[in-house]
């Protein structure tokens, strides 16, 4: 193996910095990819891909995305929830690459929810 030399280890470090940064910074929005077992069996890879690759196209850098186990609706995986500040969540269900990018354009950029693929909007919480 050649040896590193200054100039990788900075390269290695902002990749570094940039992965972290999406998964827990501070951000407007917080997208978060279900990736329980079924969700992975059911493709939320792909779908966690394709909001990273959003996210690090369009240079965003008010935008986490971050995972989460199992949230319970194993028949509608692919799923993922959209927090933007100051909005009730969205959780979306039966995910694609293309319906991810849709999302991306559409609700994160755009403010306006997708409502075909919209099951749910508000929080699960009881209190």
């Amino acid at each position: 193996m050649p040896k590193l030399k200054l100039e990788d280890l900075a390269e290695i470090r902002e990749k570094a910095r940039k992965a972290t940064l999406l998964r827990e910074g501070a951000a407007r929005v917080k997208m978060t990819v279900h990736m329980g077992t079924c969700g992975i069996a059911a493709g939320a890879r792909k779908i966690m891909e394709a909001a990273l690759r959003e996210v690090e196209d369009r240079d965003l850098h008010d935008v986490i995305v971050t995972t989460s186990g199992c949230a319970g609706l194993c028949s509608r995986e692919p799923m993922a929830t959209v927090e933007v500040v100051g909005e009730a969540p969205v959780k979306y269900v039966d995910l694609t690459e293309a319906k991810m990018k849709a999302i991306f354009a559409e609700h994160v950029l755009g403010g306006k929810i997708v409502e075909p693929c919209a099951l749910a909007i508000g929080s699960e919480r009881t209190y």
